[in-house]
């Protein structure tokens, strides 16, 4: 497929049709790349993908523990009312 570069402000741009967006998977955030002779885009992910699911099954195996031991500080020995 052949597109034009359209004036952005003092930018160029595309505009990608419809359907080649949702083939794609695009959302509002996606991935840019420069290689040679190329510029590539594709989906991006969210931060971390994976994590949520990976902590609940290691809840589920493991139970609640904490990954490191606690380090009590000095405002842990003193006094102190809520």
């Amino acid at each position: 497929m052949k597109t034009r570069l359209v004036r952005i402000g003092n930018s160029r741009g595309i505009r990608l049709p419809k359907p080649l967006i949702l083939e794609a998977g695009l959302e509002d955030v996606i991935e840019l790349e420069v290689r040679v002779g190329a510029v590539v885009l594709w989906a991006a992910k969210g931060p971390r993908p994976g994590w949520a699911e990976a902590a609940r099954a290691l809840r589920e195996r493991e139970g609640e523990v904490l990954l490191d031991p606690p380090a009590p500080t000095r405002f842990d020995e003193e006094e102190w009312e809520w």
